[in-house]
């Protein structure tokens, strides 16, 4: 298959450009889309042939939902059934936006987008490329992750490019995605909403509007049939073995790893803050890098370096962890599965295996 791609002109209008993007939709083909969060892989989502293109376009197991894309709330009232109070208050307060509801599924949505499911994931994304193609597409664009199943998601089209090339219809280029991380996904099915994916609405945000908020204990689980996109353990995944340090003396513990990898002949991939890196002798053995100082550059950058790691071919990556308060609760989500849960806990002058697996050199 030859993958048309579009590089969209922002003087010019829109909705012209993305013309033939929409009619290959409604035909039932597949289409990457940049969103406020990452690129999506999108098709009709209410034809269940085009779904399964979207499994077979990223190798996905059938047993992983996908997410419906709505532009307006109006379309809601089709695709759902029985709307919680609670996932009222949610589309009134963050749609459009990175949020994603659990709701009862109505009859017309495919059990290939719900993976046999009662329920179905419904988002109402804001960006203004996605809007458009939803509106002219005349369908909720089913859209997961545009890349291969486990590997980083895309937060430009030169990254779908690299892994749907040849595989689907088209890719629209709208530049570098805001967030970078996946939106949040919260069950307003359940009597108390439950988180099932951190993203770029927080916990904090959430709790202020509903109160009680629970996360589901499912996001740390191994091969449970997951409700959710993001709730399989290994996903996000560079091809070298990473390992995470946490704790307050995770920038000591990291010189330490660099120091032991590099003595056992490693090529070892850093991503750190700007302090730590800074911290790094200069080496041709030491790939490093950094995003700065805060959640939201890093969230924005995560996805991105994890797929250079993959060009320079390192053998190892550890990488720094963060707090977990606000966008660090998704962050860490993210780069814990990313490193397949190969966990390291940083103490004064020592390092200490937490969970997963320890290097060898170490």
């Amino acid at each position: 298959m030859k993958t048309k791609f579009w590089h969209l002109n922002k003087n010019e209008d829109i909705r012209t450009q993305l013309a033939e993007a929409a009619k290959l939709i409604r035909e039932g083909e597949v289409v990457a889309f940049p969103t406020e969060t990452v690129y999506g892989l999108g098709a009709n989502g209410l034809d269940s042939k085009a779904a399964k293109k979207i499994f077979a376009a990223k190798e996905r197991p059938a047993d992983n939902p996908l997410i419906l894309h709505i532009a307006d709330k109006a379309a809601m009232g089709l695709l759902a059934v029985d709307l919680s109070p609670n996932a009222v208050r949610l589309m009134d307060e963050f749609w459009p936006g990175p949020l994603t509801l659990i709701v009862n599924k109505s009859i017309i949505v495919p059990i290939e987008v719900t993976a046999g499911l009662d329920t179905v994931a419904v988002r109402m994304p804001d960006h203004p490329i996605a809007k458009a193609l939803i509106e002219l597409s005349g369908c909720p664009i089913a859209a997961p992750s545009a890349n291969k199943s486990g590997k980083p998601s895309p937060t430009k089209a030169t990254a779908v490019q690299e892994d749907m090339d040849g595989v689907i219809a088209g890719i629209i280029d709208g530049g570098i995605s805001d967030i970078g991380v996946e939106s949040t996904i919260v069950d307003t099915t359940s009597l108390v909403p439950t988180i099932l994916r951190p993203g770029g609405v927080t916990l904090e945000m959430l709790e202020a509007v509903l109160g009680a908020v629970e996360i589901d204990p499912g996001l740390l689980l191994v091969n449970q049939k997951p409700k959710a996109p993001g709730m399989k353990y290994r996903h996000y995944a560079p091809k070298a073995e990473m390992y995470l340090i946490e704790g307050v003396f995770a920038a000591e513990q990291i010189s330490f790893f660099v120091n032991r990898a590099t003595k056992a002949g490693k090529k070892i991939g850093v991503l750190a803050d700007a302090a730590t890196v800074s911290l790094l002798a200069n080496s041709s053995q030491v790939v490093a890098h950094s995003w700065g100082n805060t959640q939201a550059e890093l969230a924005e950058k995560l996805y991105d370096y994890l797929r250079c790691f993959d060009q320079e071919e390192v053998d190892v990556i550890v990488a720094q962890g963060v707090s977990e308060e606000a966008l660090g609760l998704a962050i860490m989500n993210r780069m814990r599965k990313a490193a397949g849960n190969n966990i390291l806990k940083a103490e004064r002058g020592k390092l200490l295996l937490q969970r997963g697996t320890i290097p060898s050199f170490l």
